[in-house]
């Protein structure tokens, strides 16, 4: 038998998981076995419940990181005569960016600082300006600094110009609550080892059906082409077309159980907002200060900045934490030296007061002790 878990993850995925959700991955599963492709199919469908989508959309499964599953949106769903607009304000906007250079997608960006959104009227004007573009996308909650971008405001004034709108909600989805047909999002990604708390092995998209069937034969890449993933899911359904993540997939569905029986995802958002709120005070308290102001910051992860003390070191910082049983991140804001703590995951406000007592326990470079 393992130990119990040395430590909680507080990083915005891989995260900590249930007990439940890691016992679930005990038990091998056959990827052609038509009970193990009843089990995908359902998770298809309970994607789209969460969703709140009916018909007119669907979901597909793709092996991998979440990274994996929006390459495959990037390079499947553009075509030679599209352009891809990239709103980014952090690191995981410039890899959609990345992502489209490499692919040879004709891309531009729209770069707002990482502490500021994206001004609308602007993303309007530069649609007004330059017709060719054809597809906007965005990352929903920027884990760089755990900004939430308007995503709503943006997708209204791309569907207001008549494009394709592309949401990243990696570190939001089944967490944040999101209304796809009100928002009108075409393409909707995310990944098993986020806010629905399973573990990492693959990704997922909810796509309208009529803008995913234009995508036959557009793909870029054989392993993340989504179309044929689609097709092959739909003509044998809960098929894979290629080796599926079958722990992975099991253990997802435990965390989908999870999920409903704590209430859906608002109460999630609810326990996650809680969780937020006591970091943040405690942080504050023990003199740490947020990069982002608070009407900015999402609930799913918060970057603080790191203290400028000479004494303080943050793998110093870090190895003390971890000691006391807590696991945090470091920052990737481009100008301002910072650290992260995630929210998300099988962690309680009861965690998270311990932690602030582990962090004032761990206040070496001050003075004053706690």
């Amino acid at each position: 038998m393992y130990p119990e878990n040395p430590y909680y993850l507080l990083t915005p995925g891989p995260l900590s998981t249930s007990k439940s959700v890691k016992a679930a991955m005990l038990r091998d599963w056959c990827t052609w076995d038509d009970d193990y492709k009843e089990i995908v199919q359902q998770v298809r469908k309970d994607l789209l419940e969460i969703a709140g989508v009916g018909d007119e959309y669907t979901s597909v499964l793709m092996q991998g990181s979440g990274t994996f599953s929006v390459e495959s949106v990037i390079g499947s769903v553009t075509s030679t005569n599209s352009k891809l607009l990239v709103l980014e304000n952090g690191s995981y906007g410039r890899r959609i960016a990345q992502i489209a250079e490499r692919l040879n997608v004709n891309c531009i960006t729209y770069s707002a600082s990482e502490n500021e959104q994206h001004n609308p009227v602007k993303l309007a004007k530069i649609l007004e300006e330059d017709q060719a573009i054809t597809h906007v996308a965005l990352v929903h909650c920027e884990t760089t600094t755990g900004m939430l971008n308007a995503a709503e405001r943006i997708s209204e004034i791309a569907k207001e110009h008549g494009k394709i709108f592309i949401l990243d909600a990696m570190s939001s989805f089944g967490g944040i609550p999101i209304d796809m047909i009100e928002a009108g999002i075409d393409f909707l990604i995310s990944s098993a080892n986020k806010c629905i708390q399973g573990v990492p092995g693959f990704g997922f998209v909810i796509a309208k059906k009529a803008e995913l069937e234009k995508c036959k034969g557009r793909a870029r890449s054989l392993a993340l082409d989504l179309y044929d993933q689609w097709e092959a899911m739909e003509n044998d359904p809960g098929k894979w077309r290629y080796t599926s993540p079958t722990h992975t997939v099991r253990a997802f569905v435990q965390a989908l159980a999870e999920l409903h029986e704590e209430g859906g995802v608002l109460k999630r958002y609810e326990r996650y907002q809680e969780n937020h709120a006591i970091l943040v005070e405690g942080m504050r308290e023990a003199g740490f200060e947020t990069f982002l102001p608070d009407y900015l910051q999402s609930p799913i992860i918060t970057a603080f900045k790191n203290p400028e003390e000479i004494a303080y070191n943050f793998n110093q910082f870090y190895d003390l934490l971890k000691t006391r049983g807590f696991v945090i991140y470091p920052g990737k804001v481009s100008d301002a030296d910072t650290f992260r703590i995630g929210n998300i995951g099988h962690v309680f406000p009861e965690d998270f007061r311990e932690l602030i007592k582990a962090v004032k326990s761990c206040i070496y470079w001050k003075e004053t002790t706690f």
